[in-house]
């Protein structure tokens, strides 16, 4: 399950914020966001992105288990909290690549409809030349553009699993460009085994 109890999270963040001695704008500028982000940690309206936990937990000399348990914890209770909160984290990835991964789908839906608008209408709904040849050229720029970006998202987000060795990896972007596929399945090269095949795409490690 995703943390629940974002309200006792944020308190930790405050009181160890506090502590440490940072205003809500020096803790945000020291992390390269803004006061607001720390504002809605600490009010319980949001959790800091993945990301963002080390170096938070590092100015807040705290480390990521206490983070998400919302305390410090003994070691009494430190392994069952860490198992826990570690499927948390795997959760809110998984959440997150979800996000992205819809993201590209209507991304690519927009361009490629856009594309076809304007290839229709250079075809049949203009007979100036240079507004033809605007609406074309244009429609190319959108598609090529929106698959660029479609292309990045899917691969940012999560990993790709190979089918041999089980390794989970991010490839290069040139990789999964010029990758045949199958959905979100492309034939790619291993770059633990080295072999090749159909490495589909997980959202978590």
């Amino acid at each position: 399950m995703l943390p629940t109890d974002q309200a006792k999270i944020g308190r930790f963040i405050a009181e160890r914020r506090k502590a440490g001695g940072y205003t809500q704008v020096a803790l945000a500028e020291r992390l390269g966001i803004t006061d607001r982000a720390v504002s809605k940690w600490e009010n319980g309206r949001s959790l800091p992105d993945a990301g963002l936990m080390l170096p938070l937990c590092g100015l807040l000399d705290i480390n990521v288990n206490e983070l998400l348990s919302g305390e410090r914890l003994d070691m009494d209770n430190y392994k069952a909290m860490a198992e826990e909160n570690l499927t948390r984290l795997r959760e809110m990835e998984e959440l997150n690549n979800k996000k992205l991964l819809s993201l590209e789908i209507v991304i690519g839906f927009t361009c490629t409809i856009s594309f076809m608008v304007m290839l229709y209408a250079a075809c049949f709904a203009v007979t100036d030349k240079l507004w033809q040849a605007a609406l074309i050229v244009t429609g190319c720029a959108v598609l090529m553009v929106g698959g660029y970006f479609s292309l990045k998202l899917e691969r940012d987000a999560g990993y790709y699993e190979c089918p041999h060795c089980g390794e989970r990896y991010v490839p290069s972007m040139r990789a999964v460009v010029l990758a045949p596929h199958v959905w979100r399945s492309r034939l790619m090269k291993c770059p633990k085994c080295g072999r090749r095949g159909y490495h589909k795409k997980v959202l978590t490690r």
